[in-house]
């Protein structure tokens, strides 16, 4: 019966806050949305206090904004914080990407490999849900190997506001980051290269930032 206790409070938070911020970013919320904290305890099967911690999480983030005693809701994809989020998630990559090359193992490029082969495959097939599932696995490996859980915090607190806007543009037809840069990005890695695997780290957040400057929400 030990896998019948009650969840702990943290878990039950963490819960709803991923399942919001994911509805978000699939825009399945969309922007400009009110959300209401009894609406998503029901569709959630929680409490209120949960979802309450987890809005508070979602507005100090930017993904959410709150007017006390007024509303809370879906904030827009603004392109000058897009390019703002994308500078500083690019920049702990390219630290990351400096660590980590030199503690990579074999196991480790296989699954960058793998992701990258997932990732080709879903850009081809239009599944842009899978496309970033796989980019994410991609990069995961070098910030996991890093072991900077200060960059891995802060990447995992701004790249929802960049996939917002991947997500969209995908959508419109656009693409999402290239096969060819995560190629490259591998053989510096399985070369040791780590100059080279930064470079290339530094060419795929930059190409986010061309995104954010091509979209006309300002």
């Amino acid at each position: 019966m030990e896998a019948l206790r009650p969840l702990p409070r943290t878990l039950l938070r963490d819960r709803a806050y991923t399942a919001i911020r994911d509805a978000i970013v699939a825009g399945e919320i969309e922007p400009g949305a009110v959300v209401r904290d009894a609406e998503f305890a029901e569709r959630l099967g929680l409490s209120r206090a949960p979802v309450r911690e987890a809005f508070a999480r979602l507005v100090d983030e930017g993904l959410l904004e709150s007017k006390p005693q007024s509303y809370t809701r879906v904030t827009p994809v603004v392109a000058a914080e897009v390019r703002d989020a994308a500078a500083v998630v690019g920049a702990m990559h390219e630290l990351a990407t400096r660590a980590a090359v030199p503690r990579l193992r074999d196991a480790d490029l296989d699954e960058m490999r793998a992701a990258n082969v997932r990732f080709a495959g879903a850009v081809q097939d239009g599944d842009v849900d899978e496309a970033l599932r796989a980019d994410d696995a991609l990069h995961d490996v070098l910030v996991r190997v890093a072991g900077n859980r200060a960059a891995a915090a802060t990447v995992a607190r701004y790249t929802p506001l960049i996939r917002r806007l991947e997500r969209r543009r995908f959508g419109e037809g656009g693409s999402c980051r290239s096969a060819g840069l995560h190629e490259g990005l591998i053989r510096a890695c399985a070369a040791g290269d780590t100059e080279a695997a930064v470079r290339v780290t530094a060419e795929i957040w930059r190409t986010l930032a061309d995104l954010a400057d091509d979209d006309t929400t300002d």
